[in-house]
């Protein structure tokens, strides 16, 4: 399956997420402000990369193994590995740091690895980073204003995505939906692309978090290109093709152990 860069696509599947995962073609255009006929040729694409299902007048997500799960059940899948990765990462940040922690399971795990690190400065969207992280061992924790989903209770909207442009971190840590060699961080939401984008862009390290599933998956949205990430931690060796397609990366490829 091939990842989407075309940003109609994007923002197509981005709606029908929002709707439940049905939606009808005169609803997407009307959303989208663009022509029904625009939308069924871009549904027609999706359709065939096996992103979407035609249905009558509509169209259905196709629930697969690579889409993104609920929060809660995504903490527990591969628990040891995320704690591996977790503490490399915790490892990497000193007292006294700033750092933004994005709405991925495996920053939630992060976030519990610096339980112990003493006045950190901690920008997030995140409910769960920052209940761990608030009011504790002088640690002072921003977090985002703005709508808070359901399924993994982040703030996002438009006075979330301005919030970030306040901070200039030591850290940014971001999560993956996938990765891919040749295209780096993607991701599954555009407004969490977005945001991702922002505090890379005010951040002077970025490291990306994710477990060695998402070397083998594919998600629709491409946060950035690959030679902006700083480090990549992950539990297991990525296979050597992998390197050899990453070659380009100026990223250290860090494996926890």
């Amino acid at each position: 399956m091939e990842n989407i860069n075309n940003q109609t696509q994007s923002e197509i599947l981005e709606a029908v997420r929002k709707a439940g995962g049905t939606s009808r073609i005169v609803s997407l255009a009307k959303h989208l402000a663009v022509s029904e006929e625009t939308i069924r040729r871009n549904v027609r694409s999706l359709a065939k990369e096996g992103f979407l299902e035609k249905v009558h007048g509509g169209v259905r997500l196709l629930h697969e193994d690579n889409e993104e799960s609920d929060f809660h059940a995504r903490m527990l899948e591969c628990p040891a590995g995320k704690r591996k990765i977790a503490a490399t990462v915790a490892n990497m940040i000193e007292d006294e740091s700033s750092l933004f922690l994005d709405v991925g399971s495996t920053t939630a795990f992060i976030a519990d690895a610096l339980k112990d690190h003493k006045r950190l400065m901690v920008v997030t969207n995140s409910v769960a980073v920052a209940y761990k992280l608030a009011t504790r061992n002088e640690n002072r924790v921003f977090m985002a204003g703005g709508e808070l989903r359901a399924h993994d209770g982040g703030a996002f909207g438009a006075t979330a995505a301005s919030f970030f442009e306040n901070f200039q971190t030591d850290y940014a840590i971001l999560s993956a939906a996938a990765i891919s060699p040749s295209k780096g961080i993607m991701l599954f939401d555009l407004e969490e692309a977005q945001i991702s984008r922002t505090v890379m862009q005010h951040a002077n390290c970025k490291i990306v978090a994710a477990d060695s599933r998402k070397f083998t998956r594919t998600a629709p949205i491409n946060v950035c290109d690959p030679t902006l990430i700083d480090a990549l931690v992950t539990e297991q060796k990525p296979t050597d093709t992998f390197y050899q397609s990453a070659e380009c990366w100026e990223a250290r490829i860090v494996v926890a152990n």
